[in-house]
Formats: structure tokens, sequence, C-alpha cells
């Protein structure tokens, strides 16, 4: 009895079959639905060493392979003329890495090859094909690449959003459990478990492709020009802190990650994950602070060069040391005083009240953006050591701050008070329920009141305004009102002191300062020469705002306001996606149309450009659908794999390609056979129910009829 009960378990445990449905990677583009990430086709080379002997062809295929995907040629001779441990050829093995996912150009190429090979040998088989697969596509190539991130060829999700938002993005396999006949048959009384697939939510994100365009060509002039270690450059709108651009050089390709070290400065987001000495942007925390304590008086007399702090031997000095005489509160925020900024941020407002402000600014603590890796900045001075907390207030000594915390900072004078949470992902969409999550503006805290927010931004505007001594002149745009505010910090010389030589030039700013749209970061470590923040950084801030704000449909002043200028659009309902219209576009334009939407397709024929499409235009699709382009007609065609369609698609295809039709069978189609009669092509179709629930299909080698084991090692 137990024994009869052991071989019935061991029994039905052969009988049982698990298939899995893959789940569809979820979509990440940009505010305006601009595609930044998608998973498109991809053709992994496979040759099959049994086929290649028997036709005699191993140094044809050797050599063609090799100028096909610059694999050397040693290599590919261990793959074509892999044996087992019998001593006979292996029927399979992939082109690693050279073969492996290649693009749709390529896999042409590739296809050609087989031709030529099948027509110069009178053959139907080479032994050379490809197997159809997905891959991670950025069809912006760079862009925003320290946002994205990227997923490796095995699918792996390795940095920026792929990687924090790999479970969201990946969904979750559906998978059906049942039980089969010995021929691997289901049988009619099948206990089946079935669980649906889950694909991976789509992001949109409050990126903007146009102005993150706008801050990478200004970034690779500053790169040219000034030969620094790094430049990070961020923009955002104040009112909500939704990234609109964010960008560092040096950068790197996703699509082409795998060229390149991956200890590279490249791949750091310095926007986020660097701290460093300020220098006088920071001292936009100072001014607002003495401000709302009413210690700031505009018109109010210091004099300039240095000052002394008590228990401090040396004296603290302007950037120019033989300063500017007696000058106003105001006057030394335009020029950039540090003995200003000491006396008022300092001595006046008083050192609690300074870290208090510091503190509310939020420059103890991370910001809370949505990307992964972010760091805090550093305060620290010592309470008993006057000099430590004298030097916070113009941006030097205990105090460590990144990027982000500058622009989160600078975002509140701009939007009236308000320290705001920044953030990049705009929406979310469950494509499985069609339910899409709005990420709304978060408040952290007050900082300041509306009024004395408004009145810093007034002295801030006048940095840049003032074209005689306002140390931000090269951000000036004409007829836009632009809030500002310059740094070059010295950098430390690791030995207690400081190296002249060596700075961190930086602007922060936004516009317009009466009506602020976006506030923007700038910092450049190490320019050559020693280039200062309002000469290096300020004209690259002038350079992306001058173009982002009418871009945005800002009008300058005396300009009426367009309403139909304004490019980002309100949130819209999720559709459903339909079909383009492709028929008349050159194939090599359609695929990249279709790439840059992210659609799965296929061409067929050799033609140069689109004669009909299937499915058509405007034709709603389902998830992961694929279009087919038809490029050519006739009787030499090269039939697509139809494996895997429904019965009704394929049938659609099919007549498009005016060949005959016989079927057999129900359900899905499960093999395919190209005949000839009286020079008519005909296609007999098999199918089968089973797979209905994702059964895994042979997929078919370039060129050959049958090889079930394609794309095993």
């Amino acid at each position: 009895m137990l024994q009869r009960e052991k071989w019935q378990e061991a029994a039905a445990e052969q009988w049982a079959h698990t298939s899995i449905i893959k789940a569809v990677r979820g979509v990440i583009s940009d505010r305006n639905g601009n595609v930044l990430a998608s998973d498109v086709p991809a053709y992994t080379v496979v040759v099959n060493p049994k086929v290649i002997a028997e036709k005699k062809i191993g140094e044809e295929v050797i050599q063609g392979l090799h100028e096909l995907l610059g694999k050397p040629v040693d290599e590919l001779k261990k793959l074509v003329e892999a044996k087992d441990k019998d001593g006979e050829y292996l029927k399979n093995r992939e082109i690693r890495n050279e073969g492996w996912k290649i693009d749709q150009e390529m896999a042409d190429k590739v296809k050609a090859f087989v031709d030529k090979l099948k027509k110069e040998h009178d053959t139907l088989e080479t032994g050379v094909g490809l197997v159809r697969e997905q891959k991670r596509y950025y069809p912006k190539d760079s862009l925003a690449a320290h946002i994205l991130g990227y997923t490796d060829r095995d699918g792996k999700a390795v940095m920026g959003l792929e990687k924090s938002l790999d479970q969201q993005l990946a969904g979750v396999d559906g998978k059906l459990y049942y039980q089969s006949d010995g021929i691997g048959v289901k049988l009619p009384d099948s206990k089946d478990t079935f669980q649906p697939v889950v694909n991976g939510s789509n992001f949109k994100l409050s990126i903007d492709s146009t102005i993150q365009l706008y801050i990478e060509q200004a970034m690779k002039k500053a790169y040219a020009e000034y030969r620094p270690k790094s430049i990070s450059v961020i923009a955002a709108d104040p009112n909500t802190m939704e990234i609109l651009g964010l960008a560092n050089m040096p950068t790197f390709n996703p699509n082409e990650y795998y060229d390149l070290n991956q200890d590279a400065a490249g791949f750091f987001n310095h926007a986020i994950m660097t701290r460093f000495e300020p220098g006088s942007t920071f001292k936009i925390v100072p001014l607002a602070g003495a401000v709302q304590e009413k210690q700031f008086d505009p018109n109010a007399k210091v004099h300039s060069g240095s000052i002394r702090i008590k228990g401090y031997s040396k004296p603290i000095y302007d950037m120019n040391r033989a300063g500017y005489g007696t000058i106003t509160f105001l006057e030394g925020v335009k020029r950039s005083s540090n003995v200003a900024f000491v006396k008022f941020g300092y001595e006046l407002l008083g050192k609690d009240k300074l870290l208090k402000y510091i503190n509310d600014f939020g420059f103890s603590e991370k910001t809370g953006i949505d990307l992964p890796g972010e760091i805090t900045g550093l305060v620290n001075p010592d309470p008993n050591r006057a000099v430590e907390n004298a030097t916070l207030a113009y941006g030097h000594g205990k105090l460590l701050v990144t990027p982000i915390e500058q622009l989160t900072a600078m975002a509140a004078i701009a939007n009236g008070g308000k320290l705001l949470v920044p953030h990049v992902v705009k929406e979310v969409t469950d494509p499985n329920t069609g339910k899409t999550t709005v990420t709304q503006p978060e408040v952290v805290r007050q900082v300041l009141s509306e009024a004395s927010a408004r009145e810093t931004g007034s002295y801030l505007e006048q940095v840049v305004a003032d074209q005689q001594i306002g140390t931000g002149k090269h951000a000036f745009i004409d007829g836009y009102r632009v809030a500002g505010k310059t740094g070059t910090a010295i950098k430390p010389d690791g030995k207690g002191g400081y190296d002249r030589d060596k700075v961190r030039s930086s602007f922060l700013g936004y516009a317009p300062a009466n009506d602020p749209k976006i506030v923007v970061f700038v910092t450049i470590d190490e320019p050559a020469d020693a280039v200062g923040g309002g000469k290096a950084a300020g004209p690259v801030f002038k350079e992306i705002v001058s173009q982002a704000l009418p871009y945005m449909g800002v009008p300058k002043a005396g300009d009426v306001a367009n309403p139909d200028s304004k490019k980002t659009p309100k949130a819209q309902a999720v559709v459903q996606r339909k079909a383009p219209d492709l028929t008349g576009q050159t194939v090599k334009a359609a695929r990249q149309q279709l790439i840059n939407q992210g659609f799965d397709f296929e061409a067929v024929g050799q033609g140069a450009n689109v004669v009909s499409q299937y499915p058509e235009k405007d034709t709603p699709l389902t998830a992961g659908q694929r279009i087919y382009l038809i490029s050519e007609q006739g009787e030499n065609l090269t039939l697509p794999d139809l494996r895997g369609q429904s019965l009704r698609d394929a049938l659609e295809i099919l007549n498009l390609l005016k060949v005959g039709i016989s079927v057999n069978g129900e359900g899905y189609v499960t093999e395919q056979t190209q005949t000839k009669n009286n020079g008519k092509t005909q296609v007999a179709l098999k199918l089968s129910p089973l797979n209905a629930y994702g059964e895994n299909i042979p997929v078919a080698m370039a060129g050959d009829t049958s090889d079930e084991e394609a794309g095993k090692k």
C-alpha cells in the first residue's frame, strides 16, 4: 500500500508541468509621454556546430560572423566546432557577448549573411540563426542617464530608477501548473492552478526631455571650455519641486554601459551623492534668516575687507582682501562680501539662530528625493569655537552640502518660504488595473514667511540685475527678472588649509523673480584657471533658463502670454495605445519610431519602404502586441515566424503577403510550413490550444525550418 502511494506521487510529479508567462517590464517616460526606457525586440545569434560541420561551411561562418560582429576568430572557432564529451558536435551555441541581444539593424545583416550562405551552397539549413528576445532600450541615449540608470543584458537592474523601482517595473511572471499525459498533452481532468501575470507599472517622470536637453547641451560647452573634474546641474519647478532636469558630466550611455568601466566617474550621480563646502551660494541662508528676524537693514553700513572674530587670531577676509571701503549691507550682498555676511548673518542674527535656519532649510537631513543613493550634508561646528560658527555665514568651514540640498533651499525662497520634498516620479500607472497614482507636492516645513521670502528674493535679484558690481551679472537674461547667487568656494588642500588654485564655481538662481517658474543650480568642480562662479557657472544658468522659459510659455516683460505655448500638458487619463501610421515611411524610419515609442515589432521583407502594416493604423493594441512592417510582397519573400500568434493575426499577416494558407487545429500557431505549388507560396499552419496557457513555443532559426533547441548553450 505504501509502495503504491509512493509510485503514484512520483508519477503525478512527472505529469505535472509549469508554464511561465513573462511579465512586461514597465515603460519610463518623461512628463510629456516621450519614452525614456522601454523593452524592444532584440536578437541573439546562435550557431549549430552539427549542421555547420555537415555542410562543411565552418570557415565561411567563422569569417562572416567575425566581420559582422567583431568577435575574435579563435573564439568563434571554439563555438562553431564545439563538441560534447563523446566527441559529437553540439546542436546550438550562443555567440556571446558580441552576438547577444543585438539590435534589428545588425540582425538584418546576419539574416542577409544567412541568405547568402543558403544561395551559394544551395541549402535550406546553414547552422546560423537568430533567437528573438527583448532588451531594455534607451531611445535618447545618454539623456537623463543618471536618473534612469540601466539594466544589463541579463535584465538585471543596476542603478538609477531602473534599480530603485525594479520591483514595480518588473512585475510578476504568471504561472500555469497543469497535468499532462506521457507525450505532454494536457489531461482533460487536469487540476490546473493558474497564477495570472502582473505586468510592470509604467512611470511618468517630472523630467521634461527638452529642458533636459537644454541642460546637457549647455553643460557640454562648459565642460569643453573649462575641463573640470565634473559638472552638475539640477532644474526644478520651485512651486512643486518637480525635477525638470538633472545631469552630470562625465556621463554615460545606458545602451552601451558594457563599454565602460563600472568604476568610471561617468556613473557617479554628483547631484545627490557629492558633498562639498558650498562657498557663497550658501549665503542665501544667513540672508534669509536675517531678513526673517529683522536683522537685515539694506542701508546699514559695514567696513569691508576684513573682520575679526573673538578668540581667533587671524582675520576673516573678503575675496578682495583690500575690500571696497565702507559699504551697505545690500552692496555686500551684491558684491558677495564675506565681511558683510559675517556681520549680519552671524553677529546680528546670532550663532543659535544661524544654525536654526541652516537646519530649517534642510542642510542636516536628506531632501527625500526619490532617486537612489542620496547622502546628507554635514553641519558640525564646535559650539565653543566662534570662528567655526562665523565661517558658516559665508559657506565655509564645518559645513558640507549636496547640490540637491542647495537647490531645495533656494526653491523655498522662490516659492514663498516652503521647504518641499523634491521628486522625479510624476505618475505611476498600473497597466493591469488602469489606476494612476499622481505624486503630490509635499511640504516639509514653512521656513520663512511669504513676505520675508519675497524680500530676500528682491535682494538676490539685484545680485544679477546690477551690471556694475553684481557678481551674478553674467546670468542676466534680457526680458526676464532673475534672482540668484554666485559661489566660488576655494577647496581644502587636505592639510588643514585651502588651495586657492582649486575652486568649485557655482550659480544658484530662479526666474522670473516676480513669478518663479524654474530654479536651477549649476556647480563646476575645479574649472581650469580657477574661474569664479559668476563667470563660469552664471552663463550656463543663463543658456539653460533663457531657452527653458520661452519653451514653458513664460512671456518676457511686456509680452502677452500665449496660452497655447505651454509645452507641458496636464495629466491625462490613461488611454489604450493604438498602432501608429507607418505605411509609406522608410523601414528604417518606421523602426526608429516604434523603438522610440516602445512598441514590439518585426520587419518582413527586404524592401526600403513600408508598403503595408499589421495591425492597421489606429487599431487598439493589447499589451505587448507585435506590429508587422511589410516592405515587399512576392514569391521570394521570407515569411515571419508566426508561432505564438492567434489564428486571426496570422491570417491577417499572410493575407497581406498574398500567399496561400491552410489551417489545421484550433488555438494558437505552433508550427508553420512553407511550400511552393505551381510557383505560388503556400503556408500550412498547425494550431494548438495549449498555447493559450503560455506554453514555451520553439523559436525558429533564421533560414532554418526546425531547431527546437535554439538559444541553448
